[in-house]
């Protein structure tokens, strides 16, 4: 690592930056002049990519340049020695589509192309457009000049001190940053137009977003980006750093959102909300707005030492958006998606052989981009640090944070300095509880046995999603959550006994990274609509998928699922009762079920009709039509219970879908229920492959993000394979479908059956397009991972395994080759053991209805 890391070498303390933008030649010309330390060696190390150095002055006098591996160059001078140095780079580059660096975004106001730039630094691409120490230790001040074309607007980090035209040019000049890493620089120029507010403190926030959009859209994060700096302010006792805050949306976005620090970029669909779309939407922007925003402090103000303790930037900015939304808007029990989203994405991922740790240690610069692995360092983080927060209480975690950001403001930390706050403020060894689950990769099971002699045993060992603990023997510290009182706290062997006792669940609240193996004899009372009714959505809804593991392990048997699923489905089948979170996580148990016995006709007719069954009593109760100041959860369940008797086939529901499509415009559809309607009428209405046509179009034209995520999911689940060649085709044309929305194209076409062969088809013929477009983006290892999550069959594997085998050299896909190859094994296997058990119980529920 030593070797990698050139801030021990050098340490800079400002930058003096100016760029001359020319946009339409797609180059820029630049001048750095960087002061700093130079510790030992007799030259000056930088990172620069892709830049061609013209002019090299150190100390006032004429230096030269040589370039090493992994983007360094070494400023040479005679007679240069350790001390403080004055450096002066003179340098030219290219704006390029890749949506790292400097790039260009594309789009149309009234049918008209227009572009605009922006910047992508996170985690090594500043280096792309200045030379720089490119490393989140290397912490300094910059001063950022832009020239660019007048007529137009120019964003950065901080407010700008001047700005002037001159020679047909527009000068603009910003405020000095504070101490930061060079990956939180960042600036945006184009047409752009914006609302404002100002905090209760003086804080200036803005919002951003291109002209294509109505104003309207930028209320809501407006409102939201205000009231949430107030509330980090007031929770972390440590006032918001900066004088200004922008948000802007930005129509080519590679991530969801990046925390530069004043001037925080977003996917447009990620900050911009249409008043009258769905709910769904707007929880999912201030979710993102509170994570972008909680990063001003965890990772701007306070920032890791090196990637490896990324976690201490993401996994905390992804409890905290969860913290501060559940108080600003209570009302949407935000608590139950952490369940439903964040629990669900870490769990699977975690159980894979192979998977990362939270903390892992980087080796090799290419790594670092494989690190931002959602369902890991984001969610699986986040229940982590929930975990933490019950455990020493919330006085203790908000006081702790509060010390954290106190005393380490402006400079760098590892994990320890957290573990040491928080261990100080609640008088528990914070690092004793957290470091085995924070370095080591997966998860454990207990399992509770009942022995002779009247006792219970409980367990732990590795869960693996192919029921093989591989002899693991790593030993978690578990926080048990008993809902019983007399019961162990903690497990921190490999097992304990006590007295038997009446059946009891643990992880109360869901609020622990583990699951549980309950006995037979338990599993039948908990799937008894009498004890379901008794427990609340985030317990019924844990149990549910806590038993898919299982089933995917071959821990518990397939058929279970089948009356569990009926019997919670009978507790919710009130709109009293219903829970739109709990009958998501229905939902996915009857994709489970679907996948695994995919392809034999008779038991997918008769699954089909036991669905119908189950969401009969809501489909007719809640109907179509929303009901004035009906709750919000009651249209997302009507979403979610319109959905499931499409799937089911249900001949007035396909009807009324049909004729919804074409009587009413899509801008007009309920935008809860549209992406249904689209996808029913693309299933079966859309005979001749016109309506794929139509939609394909309006998706191009489109510039509210809802309806095209909508025309995304309706289309991609075609079952025919001229419209899925057509969609294919698209894929690879950026005028159609941009570049950041390709894997998630990929990916729902590859989950449909139908597409299936002919998408891992396409991805093997244009892997080269792929690389090109998305090498050194974080979404290159999404290919080889959404693969190995949808692929199922030993011919399947065999392809995947041919294919990416010679591809497994490159640190930037080894591991996500790895764990696919793993995941789709586990699939084989599990669809093997279960399909025809299952299929013998799904034919007989259906025949004794």
């Amino acid at each position: 690592m030593d070797t990698i890391r050139l801030f021990r070498r050098f340490q800079p303390t400002n930058y003096d930056i100016t760029l001359d933008l020319q946009r339409e030649k797609r180059t820029f010309t630049g001048k750095v002049v960087l002061d700093g330390t130079l510790h030992d060696g007799d030259a000056i190390p930088l990172h620069a990519k892709g830049l061609a150095i013209t002019e090299v002055v150190i100390d006032g006098q004429p230096a030269q340049v040589s370039h090493h591996e992994h983007d360094e160059i070494r400023l040479i001078a005679p007679d240069l020695a350790p001390g403080e140095h004055t450096i002066a780079v003179t340098f030219s580059g290219t704006i390029t589509d890749a949506m790292h660096g400097l790039y260009p975004c594309y789009y149309k106001v009234d049918g008209q192309p227009q572009e605009l730039l922006a910047t992508q630094f996170e985690s090594h691409h500043a280096r792309e457009v200045f030379p720089c120490v490119d490393e989140p230790e290397a912490k300094a001040t910059f001063r950022l000049t832009l020239i660019t074309e007048t007529d137009t607007t120019v964003l950065s980090n901080t407010p700008i001190q001047n700005q002037q035209a001159k020679d047909g040019r527009l000068h603009t000049t910003f405020e000095q940053t504070p101490r930061m890493s060079s990956y939180l620089l960042a600036f945006v120029t184009g047409d752009l137009q914006v609302k404002r507010a100002t905090t209760s403190s003086g804080i200036d926030v803005g919002v951003w977003a291109t002209k294509a959009h109505p104003h309207s859209y930028l209320d809501f994060a407006l409102d939201a980006a205000v009231r949430l700096i107030e509330f980090y302010r007031d929770y972390f006792g440590v006032p918001y750093p900066l004088a200004k805050c922008d948000h802007v949306a930005l129509p080519d976005f590679s991530s969801g959102a990046m925390e530069n620090w004043g001037l925080i970029t977003y996917r447009e669909t990620a900050l911009l909300a249409n008043p009258s779309g769905p709910v769904s939407s707007r929880r999912y922007v201030a979710t993102v707005i509170a994570h972008e925003l909680s990063h001003q402090w965890f990772g701007n103000l306070v920032t890791m030492r090196w990637w490896d303790d990324l976690w201490l930037n993401e996994s905390f900015a992804n409890v905290m958006e969860y913290i501060a939304v559940d108080a600003l808007w209570p009302q949407w029990q935000v608590w139950r998606d952490f369940s439903s989203h964040e629990s669900v994405a870490a769990l699977r991922r975690d159980a894979l052989p192979g998977v990362q740790p939270v903390y892992m240690p980087i080796s090799h610069p290419d790594e670092i981009n494989t690190l931002f692995d959602g369902a890991i360092v984001y969610a699986k983080g986040a229940r982590l640090m929930r975990m933490m927060q019950h455990a020493i209480g919330e006085p203790a975690f908000r006081s702790g944070l509060q010390t954290y950001f106190t005393e380490h403001a402006y400079n760098n930390t590892s994990g320890n300095d957290l573990w040491k706050a928080l261990s100080d403020s609640s008088g528990q060894d914070v690092k004793a509880l957290m470091q085995a689950w924070i370095s080591n990769p997966g998860f454990p099971v207990v399992r509770i046995t009942e022995e002779e002699g009247n006792t219970l045993r409980l367990s732990q060992s590795r869960f693996f999603n192919d029921g093989d603990d591989r002899g693991d023997q790593t030993l978690w510290p578990i926080p048990l959550g008993a809902d019983r009182p007399n019961l162990p706290h903690m497990l921190t062997t490999k097992e304990t006994t006590l007295p038997n006792t009446d059946p009891f669940m643990l992880n109360s609240g869901d609020t622990a990274h583990f699951i549980t193996q309950y006995p037979q004899s338990w599993r039948q009372l908990f799937a008894t609509a009498e004890f379901i009714a008794a427990k609340d959505a985030i317990t019924r809804l844990q149990y549910l998928h806590e038993q898919i593991l299982l089933v995917k392990a071959g821990l518990v048997p397939a058929p279970e699922l089948v009356p569990l699923i009926q019997a919670i489905a009978t507790v919710e089948s009130t709109k009293r009762q219903a829970d739109p979170a709990v009958w998501g996580m229905i939902s996915l148990a009857i994709s489970e079920l679907r996948r695994i016995i995919e392809g034999d006709e008779a038991a997918e007719k008769a699954l089909k009709r036991i669905t119908w069954r189950l969401v009969q009593p809501l489909y007719d109760q809640l109907g179509w039509e929303p009901q004035a100041g009906e709750d919000e959860d009651i249209a997302e369940l009507r979403a979610t219970i319109i959905s499931l008797a499409l799937y089911a086939e249900h001949e007035p529901a396909l009807a009324k879908a049909h004729e919804l499509y074409h009587a009413v415009p899509l801008a007009e559809l309920n935008p809860e229920l549209r992406g249904s309607v689209l996808t029913s009428v693309i299933r079966h209405n859309d005979l001749d492959g016109s309506i794929a046509q139509t939609l394909l179009q309006q998706y191009q034209s489109e510039t509210d993000g809802d309806i095209q995520q909508d025309i995304t999911s309706a289309l991609t689940a075609t079952k025919d394979t001229t419209t899925g060649d057509m969609l294919r085709h698209a894929m690879q044309d950026s005028a159609v479908i941009r570049p950041q929305d390709v894997a998630f194209w990929f990916v729902y076409l590859l989950r449909n059956r139908f597409q299936r062969a002919d998408t891992w088809q396409w991805l093997v013929d244009n892997w080269g397009w792929i690389e090109d477009t998305f090498g050194g983006d974080k979404s290159l290892d999404l290919f080889p991972r959404y693969a190995g999550n949808c692929l199922s069959t030993t011919a399947e594997l065999g392809a995947y395994t041919k294919f990416f085998t010679p591809l497994e050299d490159d640190p930037a896909l080894a591991r996500a080759i790895a764990v696919g190859k793993a995941d789709i094994t586990a699939r084989i296997s599990q669809i093997g053991r279960d399909r025809a058990p299952l299929v013998t119980v799904i034919l007989a529920t259906d025949a004794a209805a």
